[in-house]
């Protein structure tokens, strides 16, 4: 069994909020996941103070981390360095790799990074990326759950305004398909909720688990989160991964669970039916 902690959109400058982000140290303190993994958007603005505060804040966490950038990461109006050097300031003052990994006996996650200089907000694949997580999956164990970590969502969100979801999304839900990966973790949209690849991308394949984080330490919750903070805590067992989705409790500085949800792991011996139905549940 793995259990990870999956935090998003922490935006460290003017909508930072310092409670919540205490009351994650405190519950990753208390609980221990085996990795805790940040999907991107670490800055508001990209700015050097607002990174040397996020590497401290990832520095004190006790455990392993993994984490990628988000278009937040990118300047947004210093636009000599977004044009020639859009991630200068996060390697210097955050982290040189952008696209970090993950190993253990059980787990391989993947880092990638979906942001990019030429937009405001969307984010893509690039066929480097691609090429790089095809690689990557194909020297994977099997028996390891595979996890992929991006900023930008796959799928659009339930009860939402209209938003684009990543480029070459249907590209990467057949790469990951074929590689039997068994989850994408991402943000952006400040908002928790899981899907599978299935729902929206029709591959005949077997189904990614898309799973996205609210923001867990912002004041910009949207939609029925607004004003609200969230995080993800993951039980990854042998034959199914639950989603704990923990909401922060203002009148009791904790995290605390308001929803789980519970699917069948690929490698489980339910996931593919063989044979006649009634055989297959008797």
């Amino acid at each position: 069994m793995r259990e990870l902690l999956h935090i998003s959109d922490i935006h460290f400058g003017p909508k930072f909020l310092q409670a919540p982000a205490d009351g994650l140290l405190d519950l990753i303190d208390r609980r221990r996941p085996d990795l805790v993994v940040i999907s991107g958007d670490l800055t508001q603005r990209a700015k050097v103070r607002q990174f040397q505060e996020a590497r401290a804040w990832v520095d004190s966490i006790p455990v392993p981390t993994l984490a990628v950038p988000g278009n937040h990461d990118v300047p947004a109006y210093r636009f000599r360095e977004r044009v020639f050097s859009p991630f200068g300031v996060y390697r210097k003052h955050f982290a040189q790799d952008m696209e970090p990994t993950f190993e253990d006996d059980e787990l391989v996650v993947i880092g990638v990074n979906t942001a990019f200089n030429w937009t405001v907000k969307d984010g893509r694949f690039t066929p480097a990326a691609l090429l790089r997580l095809d690689e990557l999956l194909a020297e994977a164990p099997d028996h390891k759950a595979k996890i992929v970590v991006a900023h930008h969502h796959l799928t659009p969100p339930p009860r939402f305004d209209s938003q684009r979801v990543t480029g070459r999304a249907s590209e990467a839900i057949q790469l990951f398909s074929s590689h039997r990966v068994d989850m994408v973790l991402s943000g952006h949209l400040h908002q928790t909720y899981v899907a599978t690849s299935e729902e929206y991308y029709s591959t005949g394949g077997d189904p990614v688990l898309l799973v996205h984080a609210g923001t867990a330490t912002s004041s910009r919750g949207r939609g029925w989160e607004r004003q609200r903070n969230s995080c993800n805590w993951i039980r990854i067992e042998d034959d199914k991964i639950q989603f704990h989705h923990l909401l922060w409790q203002n009148d009791h500085n904790v995290f605390a669970e308001w929803r789980r949800q519970v699917f069948p792991r690929r490698t489980s011996a339910g996931f593919h039916l063989r044979g006649r139905l009634d055989d297959a549940i008797s």
